[in-house]
């Protein structure tokens, strides 16, 4: 509309209009000396503007612009009767059916009255590339029906929304598979390439269930290719303790369906249930015979935890495992700690001579107003220069043996007749300064301290390769039973080598983190990163710590 206006007034007016609506700017212009300039300045900006508005190309593209808009506003009408002897009269036929949605298939009306055993009967479509197909099938021995047995989630069946489990197959690609073995129907089906054709009765009791996913960690193996009980082992998903699983669908009791974390497959696998791999643990525990105690190591292995207090190393190799018949998952959330908690106790796990104590004395001498140590209990005298509660808390032999009795140490021993122990009561106290409190322990320790209260993070101190590990303690010390301060030998490097591997493969499902320590100032950095991400960003916890007592 305001090009054809324009276009309406003469030249004159047109550059009179557009002074006169330059009004107050000529007035301004009129109090100063060089208003004559100005105004000549303005009229050479209104002779710019009418040239351009006159432009051919700018009245174009406005008229293109109120044409689309017409367009937009006007309904589509058919151009069919436009088209009389055009070449493209079909294509222009196709465009009004679109444009009336007349399109959909006229259906006959059904009948009043169907025979009551009549079934529908469903045609499903799937185009198959390289990917399995994504469900199992049983037979009923009785009838020789082949079922649906279930329908992996996110596999080709799953998302193409049109099999479900307890669906009566009854063709394949034009060709019956009633009281056909399953093993030869899955041969037609691992053998069709492109589009495959069902048949099938659907079930009629098919019930939709939306599930959350529920996130478990594996705190045993699993190998389906080893498991005879498993209906199909190729939909059958291995996973090791400590892996994190989403668990997708337990509507099976027997069978769930999980895929791995962070996920790798588009679509998930079989996993026997809690309750059936609890039975498994039962029928391997009770079908084995008697452990017998297998330690032959010639003598005890003592390491320093300060001047002149030792701790026991415990057997890893043949200690008994708590967890022996305990649930095969636990259930696990991601937690993010609140500013106003307690920081997260930190557990340092390794075999003896690997560098965990090291490790542990540096942090704290690293950030001492952030890292601490708990203050240990000992019966012992109190020495010159010595200060309770700083160097030791000096109980009396009768109060630590009340505080043993209690489960109050999470780790306690006796040294030169003293008895020496770590507190949870001493634990506490640093975490309540607002400190992270560090502590190595032995493996087994673990089990007592995994609670909601401290909500630990276990890192496991791993020992290098064979040839870093003889370079980097060619000048280190060892203390034993035996002797003081001696050097490693070659059958320590053995010792220590399997020792390390022995902790990780019976434990490595308490692991948050692991460092390799092949060099002790990288592993300390390493390990400072690690405590932060711990405290500051979301980890996965069990559910049970963020449950309160009530529950």
């Amino acid at each position: 509309q305001f090009s054809q206006w324009l276009e309406l007034l003469p030249p004159s007016k047109k550059v009179t209009g557009l002074i006169l609506s330059l009004g107050p700017l000529w007035v301004e212009f009129a109090s100063f000396p060089c208003a004559y300039l100005g105004l000549l300045r303005v009229l050479r900006g209104a002779q710019i503007l009418h040239e351009l508005l006159r432009a051919p190309w700018l009245r174009a593209l406005l008229r293109i612009y109120e044409s689309l808009l017409q367009f937009q506003r006007a309904a589509p009408s058919p151009f069919l009767p436009y088209a009389s002897g055009l070449s493209f009269e079909a294509l222009l036929s196709s465009h009004d059916s679109v444009a009336q949605s007349d399109y959909l298939p006229v259906l006959p009306p059904l009948p009043e009255e169907l025979p009551e055993d009549e079934e529908a009967v469903r045609i499903v479509c799937l185009v198959k590339n390289n990917q399995p197909l994504g469900a199992t099938i049983k037979k009923d021995e009785e009838t020789g029906d082949i079922y649906i047995a279930r329908v992996i989630h996110g596999g080709l069946a799953d998302r193409s929304g049109l099999l479900h489990p307890g669906d009566l197959l009854v063709e394949v690609n034009g060709s019956s598979v009633v009281g056909m073995d399953p093993e030869k129907v899955i041969q037609i089906l691992t053998s069709s390439k492109g589009t495959i054709l069902f048949k099938v009765i659907p079930n009629s009791a098919q019930v939709s269930i939306n599930q959350k996913p529920v996130y478990m960690r594996a705190m045993v193996d699993y190998c389906p290719l080893q498991d005879s009980s498993i209906p199909c082992p190729d939909a059958g998903m291995a996973f090791s303790r400590g892996d994190l699983l989403e668990v997708v669908d337990q509507s099976d009791g027997q069978w769930w369906q999980a895929r791995k974390l962070p996920c790798g497959a588009s679509f998930a696998g079989l996993i026997p249930s809690a309750s059936m791999l609890k039975s498994k643990q039962k029928e391997q525990w009770w079908g084995h015979p008697l452990q017998v105690h297998t330690c032959i190591r010639p003598c005890e292995v003592f390491i320093i935890l300060s001047n002149d207090k030792k701790r026991r190393q415990s057997c890893t190799s043949c200690s008994p495992n708590n967890n022996a018949l305990s649930s095969p998952y636990e259930e696990v959330a991601l937690y993010q700690r609140l500013s106003q908690e307690n920081h997260r106790l930190i557990i340092l796990i390794g075999a003896s001579g690997v560098g965990v104590n090291e490790l542990r004395k540096r942090l704290i001498k690293l950030n001492p107003s952030t890292f601490q140590g708990p203050v240990p209990h000992t019966t012992r005298p109190i020495k010159e220069g010595e200060q309770t509660g700083r160097d030791y808390h000096f109980v009396t032999k009768e109060l630590f043996e009340y505080m043993v009795c209690n489960h109050r140490f999470v780790e306690y021993g006796e040294n030169k007749g003293h008895l020496y122990g770590t507190s949870l009561d001493a634990i506490d106290e640093v975490l309540k300064q607002g400190q992270i409190c560090i502590i190595d322990v032995e493996p087994p320790s673990i089990h007592l301290l995994r609670s909601r209260n401290l909500k630990p993070y276990v890192i496991f101190i791993k020992a290098p390769s064979p040839e870093r590990l003889r370079q980097t303690r060619r000048n280190a010390r060892i203390i034993t039973n035996y002797a003081i301060n001696r050097a490693f030998t070659e059958e320590d490097f053995s010792e220590l080598e399997e020792t390390s591997q022995l902790i990780e493969a019976k434990y490595k499902q308490y692991f948050d983190s692991i460092v390799v320590n092949d060099d002790l100032q990288d592993a300390c950095m390493q390990l400072c990163s690690i405590i932060q991400q711990s405290q500051n960003e979301p980890q996965w916890i069990p559910v049970i710590w963020l449950q309160t007592e009530e529950e």
